[in-house]
């Protein structure tokens, strides 16, 4: 031991919460009892678009990739026995965050707490949502109108509390490439900034105080070196931004506070062992330089990639940052990198590009101008699939993947369908139950709440001037009200708003020279409509129910485009319904369908009856996503012509796999050449 002192280690989490607020609030007083130090909850994915458990959308999602919070109830049991007061609370939750820390606010007050000790954080990044996670609810202008209110209350009421963090995670599983992701996380908190300073809620002397609760939410990639000193010029640039745009002075409230949580994209299916030293090596890129230090980090599991880890699984990636902080000297010494020019040249690369790139959108109109002309979004696309075409031919190399792929038996996956957690589909059914039965008696004893209309008519006159929002949501709140019933008040005034795909504007990132694997499924597309006389395959790219990570989708899409396809792709939050009656218009030769959440078994065997019921039972239904292998085989028994999972990484491969299905639904006889 060294005579320095150590530092403090940071806030260690676990991303978690499924099926219940019950079976979730069991798993955090586990995981806290372990020695988390923070919690981290995960919300499914109605409760993250403003939907009740009972709305057509929410069929199959409920409680599979987070935990159902519908009412002040849910609340109250989700946070049964932890004391509210002592917790630092993040919160993964974006359109709706408003009304999740309403929610949390009056329980903590029910609990005694005094809101102004309250910690933590709503992610609250509504810009990243149109570009890559999707659950999006309200157009612009409202959705930053909501982050705006909610900053400007929390600065004055609950001042430990993080109201945003500007989350550039998504935008690198979505593609983005190291300059990309400072830039328009940058460019988004510029927007944020200059929204609040505008709406006039802050006085200037306080603004100091905004800027020093702004938080950010980055991913490690696995390249190490990159990663870390893309951390290293976050700080920078945002020392700069909010010392020259907004004239803080006070270097404390300039720092560049960020979570992490490490890359989730680039674990794979296949050798899944090898995520553990994925994930370590990312952990190190945001642990190591202490100047560049994450102040909470939360770790995925081996398993991710094959589905929901198990509580075992988690308590796998708490052990590895325990390690980390407490066996290792790590905490003992002042930043080990200062003084390498390797270091400082990557650094000062990254800032000058960086900076560039947040003139360019600034010279757009800003970071909202440029999510609405669709310029953000194409951008990922592109750069989502130059990397895929890297890894399809070998240049970007993936251990277990694309090289090294020969393996023992791996005793992890023996079981592989008991290698991960299943949410029991009866829990759907007992959750809006108990919705059912929450909307019949809040007025009753014990609940005696208020008639909510009052609070929900308050809500819409609210939203339709510029009023702060944030008083009326905690009225509602204390009202009983639902979380449908709160979005669908606000989705009266100000809307919807479906974000633009960027797959039409993407280019071309696959060459189809003589010869290359492209060519060779072009050709297959070009005989294959010359024999079906139909001028030209027609492709319907679906996403049904609420998963919004549509990159999957994005990609399959561009490259069928680029091998000849007429592509149909509509964007997300489809219903089985809708899906059909598009493929029915537009008189496709298949339908693929991409679903991440796990409600494949819920949404792909409607789809397939709505096609028989419509006659239409002859055109092939291909699935894509983290799909078991025991639901696999069910949904080929059903009908399903092929299901693709992330071990399937070859996408013109795919697009070769799409032609053989529509040849054989229309009994042509197989092509002679190799897809």
């Amino acid at each position: 031991m060294t005579e320095r002192q150590k530092d403090r280690p940071w806030l260690m989490r676990t991303y978690a919460g499924h099926s219940t607020a019950e079976a979730s609030n069991e798993l955090y007083r586990r995981n806290l009892a372990k020695g988390q130090t923070g919690l981290s909850v995960a919300f499914d994915l109605p409760t993250q678009t403003g939907y009740d458990p009972d709305h057509i959308l929410a069929r199959g999602e409920v409680g599979r990739v987070g935990v159902p919070v519908s009412h002040v109830g849910d609340m109250r049991r989700l946070f049964q026995d932890i004391p509210l007061e002592q917790m630092n609370t993040s919160m993964t939750i974006n359109a709706t965050a408003m009304w999740l820390l309403a929610l949390y606010q009056v329980v903590a007050e029910e609990q005694g707490a005094d809101i102004s000790q309250l910690q933590g954080t709503t992610q609250n990044d509504i810009v990243k949502e149109y570009l890559s996670r999707g659950t999006h609810v309200f157009p612009p202008g409202p959705s930053l109108r909501l982050t705006t209110d909610m900053i400007t209350y929390t600065v004055a009421h609950i001042p430990k509390w993080n109201p945003i963090n500007i989350c550039s995670y998504h935008l690198q599983e979505a593609g983005a490439t190291p300059v990309q992701e400072i830039a328009y996380a940058m460019s988004t908190a510029i927007a944020v900034l200059d929204a609040v300073r505008d709406s006039g809620q802050v006085p200037p002397e306080k603004f100091g105080d905004v800027v020093a609760r702004i938080s950010f939410f980055v991913n490690a990639g696995v390249r190490f070196v990159e990663e870390m000193c893309k951390m290293r010029a976050f700080g920078r640039i945002w020392d700069q931004v909010t010392r020259e745009r907004y004239g803080i002075e006070n270097a404390k409230q300039r720092r560049f506070r960020y979570g992490v949580q490490v890359n989730s994209l680039g674990l794979t299916e296949a050798q899944p062992e090898n995520n553990v030293q994925r994930i370590v090596l990312e952990m190190l890129a945001v642990t190591l330089s202490k100047d560049a230090r994450a102040r909470a980090v939360q770790l995925p599991a081996w398993n991710e990639a094959l589905g929901l880890p198990r509580p075992w699984d988690q308590q796998w990636s708490l052990r590895i940052q325990q390690v980390l902080a407490h066996e290792s000297d790590l905490l003992e010494y002042e930043d080990i990198f200062a003084g390498s020019h390797v270091i400082e040249a990557k650094v000062a690369a990254l800032v000058t590009d960086s900076l560039a790139e947040m003139d360019r959108i600034q010279e757009m109109g800003g970071a909202m101008a440029a999510v609405e002309s669709g310029y953000l979004k194409s951008q990922l696309v592109s750069s989502h699939a130059e990397r895929r075409a890297r890894i399809e031919s070998g240049d970007e190399k993936i251990v277990g993947v694309n090289c090294y792929e020969s393996t023992e038996p791996n005793p992890l996956t023996a079981d592989l369908d008991g290698s991960i957690m299943s949410v029991d589909p009866a829990v759907e059914g007992r959750v809006t139950a108990a919705l059912r039965d929450w909307r019949d008696n809040r007025y009753q004893p014990p609940f005696n709440h208020p008639r909510p209309c009052k609070a929900l008519e308050k809500l819409k006159e609210a939203a339709a001037t510029d009023a702060n929002l944030m008083e009326a949501t905690l009225e509602c709140a204390r009202a009983g009200v639902t979380t449908g019933e709160w979005a669908g008040a606000l989705r009266e005034v100000f809307g919807e708003f479906r974000a633009p795909t960027g797959v039409s504007s993407a280019p071309v990132a696959v060459t189809a020279e003589e010869g290359t694997p492209l060519a060779v499924v072009r050709e297959k597309v070009a005989r294959t409509a010359e024999e079906m006389g139909s001028g030209r395959l027609r492709l319907l790219v679906g996403k049904p129910g609420l998963d919004g990570h549509s990159n999957g989708a994005e990609q399959i899409a561009v490259r069928a485009r680029d091998a000849g396809f007429e592509v149909v792709y509509q964007g997300i939050r489809l219903t089985p319904e809708q899906i059909v009656s598009a493929a029915l218009a537009e008189d496709v030769h298949c339908v693929g369908l991409s679903i991440l959440s796990g409600s494949h078994a819920e949404l792909v065997p409607d789809v397939l009856e709505r096609l028989r019921e419509a006659g239409a039972a002859d055109i092939p239904v291909i699935v894509g996503g983290i799909i078991p292998n025991a639901d696999a085989e069910e949904l080929k028994r059903a009908g399903v012509a092929a299901v693709f999972t992330p071990k399937d990484f070859g996408i013109t491969e795919i697009i070769g796999r799409i032609v053989d299905e529509i040849r054989k639904a229309n009994k042509l006889d197989p092509l002679e050449v190799p897809a």
